[in-house]
C-alpha cells in the first residue's frame, strides 16, 4: 500500500509509521495547523519583549526613576507584564521577568531589577 504525504501528495518512503515525505513538509503542515493560536502568543511575546527592552535600557544600574511620559514616548504599554508583586506595605510592583516598575506620585515610576 502506498502512503502519500498529506502536505504535498508525494509518495512516502521509509518507516511504516512515517506521516510526511520530508521534514520540510512536516514543518509546513504543523506551522499551518498551529498558525492561528500561535499568532496571539507571538504578538503578546513581542509586546512583552519590547516592554522589557525599554525598562532594561532605562535601568542599566538596577534602580532608577523615570516619568510616565518618557515610557509612553518609547512605546511602553502598561497592559503587558509578566507578574505582580505586592510588598508588606501595600506597594504594587509590576514585573517583566526581572525588570519591575512601581508607580510613584506625579506620574513618576521607580524601575528596579530583581536580584
Amino acid at each position: 500500500m502506498k502512503k502519500l504525504c498529506p502536505e504535498c501528495g508525494d509518495k512516502i518512503i521509509g518507516r511504516a509509521d512515517k506521516k510526511f515525505c520530508s521534514d520540510a513538509c512536516r514543518n509546513t503542515h504543523n506551522n499551518a495547523l498551529n498558525k492561528d493560536s500561535k499568532n496571539l502568543v507571538r504578538n503578546i511575546n513581542n509586546r512583552l519583549r519590547k516592554n522589557y527592552r525599554i525598562l532594561e535600557s532605562l535601568n542599566p544600574d538596577g534602580k532608577t526613576k523615570t516619568t510616565k511620559e518618557k515610557l509612553l514616548r518609547l512605546g511602553f504599554n502598561f497592559e503587558f507584564f509578566t507578574n505582580i508583586y505586592t510588598t508588606k506595605t501595600g506597594s504594587v510592583y509590576f514585573y517583566l521577568y526581572d525588570q519591575g516598575y512601581l508607580a510613584l506620585e506625579n506620574d513618576f515610576y521607580l524601575i528596579v531589577k530583581r536580584q
